[in-house]
């Protein structure tokens, strides 16, 4: 396997356990991504480690501090990190077995590929992942990875296992602190029903080829442009223009794909007659 694995150390149920590597699930080598270069001279700048009181750093002379407080840190080596470890910094200890159905989507993070790691590890790895298989269940464990201890979701996918970590609760946000000042509003049924008979217009099958990122495609299109010397023409995109629901609800259903008329709005309230002020009687 040529990629590089992201974390290697061993999977244990209980009593037996394996060697086993995990390699990233997913991939962003495809990004554009851009350089920071002088207006001027278009000469790619160098990100230079400055002190603000002695100036440029040699990268050699750059420690890992933590600030307690105010412009106050305390300094920790290498060595002092390494001697923080949990037996999950080697080891993914499965702890329980859950439905999948009771760990809310709010706490899926990104997914990994876990896989025994040699041939002598194959066996052991095949009773654990048949065993799971068995059971129907996500296998929840923890490993310690880029200096944090993470939950991990296991479910077995062909003959290795998908992991997913899991975000703690801490970092997820409740709906409601977004959700509750949403103001209570009484939709209209006719409108729910032609949206429902457009909902099942649309009806089809997850295809994950029919996802692109068309945002990446139209920034390719520009440097190509770019690249070839031929201007490029700066367009501002339109808006989303205020139309009457229920139009475009009855244009949606019967197939129409163009924006729909604006709405009419209704006429301005003619403004109550100024009268002049009586003259004072002499």
């Amino acid at each position: 396997m040529a990629a590089r694995p992201t974390w290697q150390g061993h999977l244990r149920l209980s009593l037996v356990s394996c060697p086993v590597a995990l390699y990233t699930a997913t991939s962003r080598t495809g990004d554009v991504s851009f350089n920071m270069l002088h207006k001027t001279t278009h000469n790619r700048i160098r990100m230079i480690p400055t002190d603000p009181e002695t100036g440029p750093v040699d990268r050699a002379d750059i420690v890992k501090g933590y600030e307690i407080e105010k412009d106050h840190y305390v300094v920790v080596t290498p060595e002092e990190i390494d001697s923080v470890r949990l037996e999950s910094t080697r080891t993914i200890d499965i702890d329980k077995f859950v439905d999948a159905a009771e760990i809310d989507r709010l706490y899926w993070n990104d997914p990994y590929f876990l896989v025994p790691d040699g041939k002598v590890a194959v066996e052991a790895f095949t009773v654990i992942r048949e065993a799971m298989e068995k059971a129907g269940k996500i296998a929840l464990g923890r490993l310690v990875m880029h200096q944090r201890e993470r939950m991990l979701a296991m479910e077995p996918r062909g003959k290795g296992l998908v992991a997913y970590t899991l975000r703690t609760f801490d970092e997820v946000k409740t709906p409601e602190s977004f959700f509750d000042d949403i103001p209570e509003v009484k939709a209209d049924k006719n409108m729910i029903e032609i949206a429902a008979k457009i909902i099942e217009q649309q009806e089809g099958d997850f295809d994950p080829s029919e996802f692109k990122d068309h945002y990446e495609e139209a920034l390719r299109a520009l440097i190509q442009e770019k690249g070839a010397g031929r201007k490029v023409t700066v367009e501002e995109p339109k808006g989303a223009e205020v139309i009457d629901l229920m139009e475009a609800l009855r244009r949606s259903l019967a197939g129409d794909k163009k924006a729909p008329a604006k709405a009419v709005k209704p006429p301005a309230k003619k403004a109550a007659a100024k009268h002049s002020p009586a003259k004072k009687r002499a």
